[in-house]
This record gives C-alpha cells, structure tokens and sequence, in this order.
C-alpha cells in the first residue's frame, strides 16, 4: 500500500500524517507542491493540516493551485482515495472536488483543543470502523473551521449520507455542525478536526486510529 503526503511551504502537519500512514502499513512518499505527477501506485493522497502559503488570500487558495494539485485532482477523477485534514480539507474545497467553503470561525478565534465528534456514517473505507452514531474523541485547531454551502449543497450531503462526522457542541459555528465530509463516489474525505494527532496514546488519545487502520486494512493487496 502506498500513501503520498503533499507539502506545501506552510505545512505542518505533514510529518504527523505520514507516521499515521505508516503505522497503518502504508509505504509514504512526501511530495514537493511543484511536482506536476504522484508517485507510481499511490493507493491514497493526504493533503495535510498547516497554513500553506500562509493562508494568504483565502485557506488553501494558493494552494489548490500550485502543479501538483492537478494531478491530485487526476487522481480523484480516476477513483482514487484522498484525505484532506484541516488546512487539507479547505484545499479540497478551493479544488472543487469537495463542495461548500471554510469561513472564519463564528467566534474570530483560533480554537485548538480536544472536541467530541458524532460519526454520522459508516458507509465509507474511513469510517467502516466506527459505529455509527459514536462519539469520538478528536483534537481541532483552526481560525477557519466554519464549514458553510448553500442549503440546496447541504441537504444532499445529509440525504446522501455523505456528512461523516459532526461536532457535539460546535465549536466554530459551522452550518449543521459539519466536521467533515465525503465527496459523491466517497472515496474522497475532507474534515476539520486531526485524527492523526488521536492515532497515539503517547500524545493523548487513539479514537483516530481506527479511520488509519481500515485505510489500511481495505487498500491492502489481496
């Protein structure tokens, strides 16, 4: 199995995302914003959490512009699976393969601590390992983490099933208490909150662990 990790210049989260992958069994390559292809093989791309090109303009603007992006975008085109967290999931968004936005938190603070999410469903390869309705245990730190779309966007996403997670008591005023959510074919995730910084009991908690683990379990060769 094999996961490319994307670095922009403001990434931070990278280093953590890859060693969630390799604990999961993956093979990573860290791949430089300007390369315009992935690696051979990749099974699934994580674009990281951090302030890429320090969040100039709007969250991940610039970003989902820089050469690597497109084939990234190629790759989800073609059924492949990507993990946007944070800073990653507004990438996403800025690319159009996830819809709606990320706004400013509703309080205009940078919020950083532990938050409790609801997981809304299992029909996907993430969250197949959850139950659902689960409460789990998820750090969060951002100043843009309010997710919003128009109402039409939102209530597919909810009659698709495609809203993955929700936060208990939203911290950031996000429409629904969106955390996080599926593209259409729900091979593509983007959420708010860092599993990767849950997936070590050393560091505080492990309830992200499981999203690696059948990450992992699934994409493996048969």
């Amino acid at each position: 199995m094999r996961a490319a990790v994307i670095v922009f210049p403001g990434s931070n989260c990278d280093r953590d995302l890859a060693v969630a992958f390799e604990n999961a069994g993956f093979r990573v390559s860290m791949v430089w914003h300007k390369e315009t292809d992935l690696p051979d093989g990749i099974d699934i791309v994580g674009v990281p959490g951090g302030f890429s090109f320090g969040d100039y303009l709007r969250c991940g603007a610039i970003a989902a512009r820089s050469p690597i992006v497109r084939a990234v975008q190629a790759h989800c085109d073609a059924g492949g699976y990507a993990l946007g967290i944070c800073n990653g999931f507004q990438v996403l968004t800025e690319t159009g393969l996830l819809p709606g936005a990320l706004l400013r938190n509703a309080n205009l603070k940078y919020i950083c601590r532990t938050v409790a999410l609801r997981v809304e469903t299992t029909d996907s390869l993430f969250t197949r390992d959850y139950g659902r309705g689960q409460l789990i245990q998820v750090p969060i730190a951002h100043h843009d983490g309010n997710y919003h779309a128009d109402d039409e966007t939102l209530a597919r996403l909810e009659g698709e099933a495609r809203v993955a997670f929700t936060y208990a008591d939203n911290p950031n005023g996000s429409a629904r208490d969106i955390a996080g959510i599926l593209s259409e074919n729900r091979r593509v995730l983007g959420m708010m909150p860092h599993p990767e910084r849950a997936a070590d009991a050393r560091h505080g908690g492990t309830d992200g662990v499981a999203l690696f683990r059948a990450l992992g379990g699934i994409l493996a060769p048969a």
